[in-house]
């Protein structure tokens, strides 16, 4: 006899604007034999509210997706589900839990069952065994509580409670997975969210540091199942879709197809990518920048290190000089954004080999640069390996390295410092022109600058409070005057374009003083009476515009540099016999100068 059931699966996502694939694998791959729900919440949201919420739908089945960012979450809210509702049967997932079981049954006795590796198929397959009131020992690929006979005491036999595993089957045909993209209660939040989109499965590498390194081979969708589930997504105003596949270029035809696709029906949407760079073909990178639209790719480049003894040792194969050519001919093309993506703490790599390889990528000058620090994830060789290497790391999610025998922990500590800059400055764009001009003539290596700068931000105590946008100039320049830099004049006025840049409305308050009225008034008129070659120059070619000194005084700044700008940028050296004033533009004036890929100042002396 069935038993009628109500699902839920659930997951604790970092942000809300993230989404959880695998509950809607879950949902789509079972729901025409069960009634299933999705529940998502976010890392923020308090243990007992989403207790509450859970509770308040009366399930008899919970599955939650577990993940390093969620875990300890998703355990707590375990534990208190299991308090009020007794009788719930919760099932975990994911590749957290994957790959060590019985520490986590162990550890949480509100675990009823664990699946291990892909779960679409082993999940249907537990809540047959449920409605059917039938044991779970057939399953492939799961942990599960069960008793025991082999308890012996004073001449009795008694049960007890022991954990069960029964090893993984093959893997599931791909395409017997219904698709999960076009559930009826995700079509109004297609716009709202990022969607994850996978086109294929497993990676050809075997990086010891990832757990994708446990999979052997690349196994793909149906393609045109892909392209109709991605043009439902695109008809549906999504506007980012990222594409989980490990090494989505491992194959030049598909991927070459799926590139000519998106690009034919993109409305707009950004796609994320993971590529791996030193075996992206020269043709690919042609056709590419001569036919994608400027900014709906973005490539994520996991460059790791560059030092070859390291990546040795987490057995990675890397062709520098061609993950070179890669990048840069990308970035010569002007359409796609990339995101690098460093690992401070591999094996082999000293605190100077980090400096060398954080310097040899900054050279390159992505769009944003990771600096991430080891994680000894479950299930990876590096953890297995962990005693080889004498790590030491935090026990609990997410694993992060403290120290191994090359790297101390007080250069941890500095390498974090260093990261701490790069996001607030690089990465954010917050100071691009500024940081140019002191690699240029103030700093031996960005490393210097990034790493020193943190250091000592960290001495100020300024990671302990917050900051505005006005903060990070006034503590750069705090900076700058304590190491005694050269040029404190220039890099000063570099650092007021920056700031003016930073807005895309006419700022209300500046951290310098301003040029008189009566000086600012004389510029202005200047400006209005050569309107037609500025606002020509400024991407206003057909005169929409009406640059009037009234118009340029509501939506323009003169500023003042004591240097030639022109001959700065052509020679990235300073001439301090000429100085530059700007016209820097906000409002429409500025949003149009942006869209043509014009810069928002005109030098009017």
């Amino acid at each position: 006899m069935l038993v009628k059931m109500k699902t839920i699966v659930a997951a604790i996502n970092a942000k809300y604007i993230h989404t959880a694939l695998s509950l809607r694998l879950l949902k789509a791959y079972a729901q025409d034999a069960f009634e299933i729900e999705m529940a998502e919440y976010t890392v923020k949201d308090p243990a007992l509210h989403i207790v509450t919420d859970l509770y308040n739908r009366k399930p008899d089945v919970v599955g939650f997706s577990c993940y390093i960012w969620n875990i300890e979450e998703t355990l707590n809210c375990v534990s208190l589900l299991k308090k009020v509702l007794p009788h719930v049967r919760i099932i975990l997932g994911g590749p957290e839990v994957s790959f060590d079981p019985e520490h986590f049954m162990n550890r949480e006795a509100g675990i009823d069952v664990i699946v291990m590796g892909e779960g679409e198929a082993a999940f249907k397959a537990i809540l047959t065994a449920y409605s059917e009131d039938r044991a779970l020992h057939h399953i492939p690929g799961i942990a599960w509580r069960g008793l025991s006979n082999n308890q012996v005491y004073e001449g009795q036999t008694a049960q007890a409670e022991r954990i069960f595993i029964q090893p993984q089957a093959d893997k599931i045909v791909l395409d017997s997975i219904p698709s999960p993209y076009r559930l009826e209660e995700d079509a109004q939040e297609i716009s709202k969210r990022i969607v994850y989109f996978e086109t294929s499965r497993g990676c050809p590498f075997s990086c010891q540091f990832c757990l994708s390194s446990t999979e052997v081979g690349v196994r793909y969708f149906d393609k045109e199942q892909v392209k109709a589930d991605l043009l439902y997504l695109i008809q549906h105003g999504a506007r980012t879709i990222k594409f989980l596949d490990r090494t989505f270029n491992i194959n030049r035809e598909y991927a070459l197809d799926i590139f000519q696709f998106l690009i034919d029906h993109h409305n707009g949407c950004v796609f994320q990518f993971e590529i791996t760079a030193d075996i992206m073909r020269p043709e690919v990178l042609a056709f590419l920048n001569e036919h994608a639209p400027k900014g709906i790719f973005r490539f994520e480049i996991g460059v790791q290190s560059t030092n070859e003894e390291t990546m040795r040792l987490v057995k990675r194969r890397q062709n520098w000089d061609k993950l070179c050519r890669t990048v840069n001919l990308v970035k010569e093309g002007g359409k796609i954004d990339q995101h690098l993506d460093l690992i401070a703490g591999l094996p082999g790599e000293d605190y100077d080999s980090f400096r060398n390889t954080f310097n040899d990528v900054f050279a390159l000058r992505p769009e944003e640069l990771q600096l991430g620090f080891l994680k000894l994830l479950r299930g990876t060789g590096l953890r297995r390996d962990a005693e080889r290497y004498h790590y030491q790391y935090m026990e609990d999610a997410p694993y992060e390295m403290l120290s191994n025998d090359v790297l101390s922990f007080g250069d941890v500590v500095r390498i974090k410092q260093t990261e701490d800059i790069l996001e607030k400055y690089w990465n954010d764009h917050r100071a691009d022109h500024t940081i140019e001009m002191l690699l240029a003539l103030a700093f031996d290596t960005p490393w210097d600058f990034f790493q020193r700068f943190g250091t000592y931000w960290a001495e100020q105590g300024w990671s302990r409070i917050g900051h505005q946008l006005a903060d990070l100039f006034v503590r750069l320049e705090q900076f700058l005057a304590a190491e005694q830099v050269q040029h404190q004049g220039a890099i000063r006025g570099m650092m007021q374009l920056d700031y003016l840049l930073q807005h895309k409305h006419k700022p209300r308050t500046i951290w310098w003083e301003a040029l008189p009225k009566q000086e600012m008034s004389e510029w202005m008129s200047y400006a209005a009476a050569h309107a037609s070659t500025l606002s020509s120059a400024q991407g206003d070619a057909d005169g929409t515009l009406e640059w009037t000194e009234g118009y340029l005084h509501k939506h323009a700044m003169v500023h003042r540099l004591p240097f030639d700008l022109a001959h700065w940028h052509e020679h990235r050296e300073l001439d301090d016999g000429k100085e530059t004033v700007l016209l820097v533009l906000f409002g429409n004036a500025a949003s149009k100068a942006e869209e043509q890929g014009d810069r928002r100042w005109n030098i009017i002396y």
